[in-house]
């Protein structure tokens, strides 16, 4: 097993702590955190230097004026960026964050993990209170 395909087995083992995980075809790990969809990726940028890419769905399809919202929330700190893309039928937000991840154990990556997906529900609750 290559270095991206043993922290993405860490990953796996530390969200399963919590979540239902599923593996795709090219081996990244989705799951859900509440009504929150989250995707992790692994690779392996240079020999020794093996990342994880979470990507969270926060909310879809708000109406209004959200990225300014979203840019003034982003500035109140974070685990991760948030972002927003633009569609016919409103505004997607997105949280996406990324980390070193050679040679984390599980219960340390659930934690790390769990801060970030905990954070975007939280920004999930508080855009569809304003937005829907």
């Amino acid at each position: 097993m290559n270095a991206s395909g043993e922290a993405l087995e860490a990953a796996r083992k530390a969200l399963e702590m919590f979540h239902d995980v599923s593996v795709d075809d090219d081996g990244a790990l989705s799951f859900r955190h509440g009504d929150v969809p989250c995707a992790v990726q692994g690779m392996e940028l240079a020999e020794g230097l093996t990342v994880l890419s979470l990507t969270v769905v926060v909310a879809w399809d708000l109406v209004g004026d959200v990225a300014t919202w979203v840019a003034e929330r982003a500035g109140q700190g974070l685990f991760g960026t948030l972002g927003v893309i633009a569609s016919e039928r409103g505004t997607d937000v997105m949280l996406r964050y990324a980390f070193p991840a050679d040679g984390l154990k599980p219960e340390p990556l659930s934690t790390l993990l769990m801060l970030v997906v905990s954070t975007a529900s939280q920004v999930r609750g508080e855009l569809l209170s304003r937005f829907s």
